[in-house]
């Protein structure tokens, strides 16, 4: 499980950092008939190096705070992919 919180319409996708124990991903997709949902998952997979059915937003599907669902990857080294990842990763 991974906590997040999302700022749809950003300049940039991109993650922001650490918020307590949730992570701030800004993500220029409108949130508006799932499209902030669906940048999230394929930022995330992208980053993470997963197929995207492995992604899935448990809670939070109309709220900027979502948890997700991350299989086929230990939290540890998750956490690593994901600081690895912020350093580099911008989509647009």
């Amino acid at each position: 499980m991974l906590k997040v919180k999302i700022v749809p319409g950003a300049a940039e996708t991109e993650f922001a950092g650490w918020l307590l124990d949730a992570l701030k991903i800004r993500i220029t997709a409108p949130a508006e008939k799932g499209k902030a949902n669906a940048a999230v998952i394929t930022l995330l997979h992208r980053s993470l190096g997963l197929p995207k059915h492995s992604i899935t937003i448990h809670s939070g599907h109309q709220s900027a705070r979502k948890i997700i669902n991350v299989e086929g990857i230990t939290e540890k080294e998750m956490n690593a992919r994901l600081a690895s990842a912020s350093d580099k990763l911008k989509l647009d």
